[in-house]
Order: C-alpha cells, then sequence, then structure tokens
C-alpha cells in the first residue's frame, strides 16, 4: 500500500494514486526537510495512517519561523487531503517552489484546527463495548424468557 508516513488519503482509503499521489509524498519529504520531522504521528504505523485522515499536522512555521508563509502555503497545497484540491502534477508543485513569491496564502483551517488533535480511540473503545453487550443483551432475554415459562 505504502510507506506509512508517506501515502497519501486517497491511497489509505483504497483508491487509485496518481499524480497527485506523488505530489502527496513530496509534499511530505518538504516538510521532514525544512521542520526536521514528518507531519503525521502514532505509535504505530496504522496509527500514523489514521492522523493523516483525521487530523492537521503541526504548522511548518511553528516549527521553524524561517519558513515564509507562501513556503508553507506550498506545503499545504501539496498535502491537501482531498486529491482535487492538490497539486495536479510535480510540474506545478515545482513551478511554485521555484517562484514561491507569486503563490498567494491563504486562510485554511489547519492553522486554526491543529492544536485540537482528534482521536479514533473513543469511537473504537465505543465499538468494542457495544460488541461486548450483545452477548449479555441476548443472556438478560434469555432469562427472562426462561423465567415466563
Amino acid at each position: 500500500m505504502g510507506t506509512p508516513d508517506y501515502v497519501s488519503p486517497e491511497q489509505v482509503k483504497s483508491k487509485r494514486g496518481d499524480a497527485r499521489s506523488d505530489v502527496y509524498a513530496l509534499g511530505v519529504m518538504l516538510y521532514e526537510m525544512l521542520t526536521g520531522d514528518v507531519p503525521f504521528h502514532g505509535p504505530n504505523p496504522l496509527a500514523v495512517i489514521n492522523d493523516r485522515l483525521i487530523n492537521y499536522p503541526t504548522p511548518p512555521r511553528e516549527l521553524d519561523p524561517a519558513i515564509s508563509p507562501q513556503l508553507q502555503e506550498i506545503i499545504y497545497r501539496a498535502l491537501e487531503r482531498n486529491p482535487a484540491n492538490r497539486y495536479a502534477s510535480a510540474g506545478e508543485f515545482a513551478k511554485d517552489l521555484s517562484n514561491p513569491t507569486s503563490v498567494g496564502v491563504g486562510d485554511r483551517d489547519e492553522l486554526r484546527d491543529w492544536k485540537s488533535r482528534r482521536s479514533s480511540q473513543p469511537r473504537t473503545v465505543l465499538k468494542y463495548v457495544m460488541l461486548a453487550m450483545i452477548p449479555v443483551i441476548i443472556f438478560i432475554l434469555l432469562l427472562i424468557t426462561a423465567r415466563h415459562n
């Protein structure tokens, strides 16, 4: 499927990758080269993959204020979850990298919401609790039925 740190969101969702998937991986590498850290984390590969689907990375400028707003915007465009919003080709990505001053800086959710990390753990725990309750409910229903007979 791909290396957990570099696989694109669409590939995680078992969709066919294209040039934009490669741009995503290049965006991860650029983020890592500039900040010294990968954008998504977790205690195991599945957690890393899940982190990319539900959380935003720490803005590169938070880790290194020397990164320009334009370069940060280029990284975000390369790391877009939706491939339709990502650079369509490595050529487009390279064009902006070679001339970052021409890149407009947008107001992004990623810049506001990156600190509020969501976890799928509560949902997973709830799912297992509900599954565990099924035999208990069946047992209670059988017990009630047996007492009425």
